[in-house]
Order: C-alpha cells, then structure tokens, then sequence
C-alpha cells in the first residue's frame, strides 16, 4: 500500500483537500464527480435548501443504492451457489451411474 497525499476535489463550487494512496486517486476523483453530480441534481430540483440538507440527502440515495446493490448481489450469489450445488448433485448422479453394482 503506497503512502497517502493530498489531493483536491471540488463538489458543489467548494474545494476539498483528501489524503489519498495513488492507487485509489482514480476512484476517489470519480466517487467526488458522482457525489458532486447528485448534489447539484438534488439541489437544481429546488425542493431542497441547503447544502448540509441537499448532502444528507445525497448520502441517503447513494446509502439507500448501495443497499440495493449488495441485495442484489446477496441474491446472485445465493442463485449462484444454488445452481453450482444442483450441478454438483447431477455429476453425483451420473458418477453413480457408472459404479459397479458390487455383485
């Protein structure tokens, strides 16, 4: 893990200073831009005054999507494991299949 510095992001017209390892700039810069771009979406809507207000809320859709997507993969990985056993269960079979009665 390389050390962090400081990089600077800006969301919603402010300037922020982050530490950062070089490895996760990329990523940091691109969550900064998502979380600028919601903000503003919130905010150009008008139902929503306030950048502490407009950022809760922001947190909430972005917390409220993360749920959705580890549910998702919760269910895929269920479905996943469901389908690997049932192929395991038709290979026993078959193996089965071809073992000597024992006659």
């Amino acid at each position: 893990m390389s050390e962090e510095r400081p990089i600077n992001v800006r969301i919603m017209d402010i300037e922020y200073r982050v530490a950062c390892a070089p490895e996760d700039e990329s990523d940091l810069r691109t969550a900064a831009e998502q979380l600028n771009t919601t903000m503003q979406d919130i905010r150009d809507t008008g139902k929503i005054l306030g950048t502490e207000r407009v950022a809760v809320m922001a947190a909430l859709n972005t917390s409220y999507e993360l749920l959705k997507v580890q549910r998702q993969h919760v269910m895929l990985d269920a479905a996943v494991r469901s389908r690997a056993q049932a192929w395991v269960n038709q290979i026993d079979k078959t193996l089965k299949s071809f073992e000597p009665d024992g006659d």
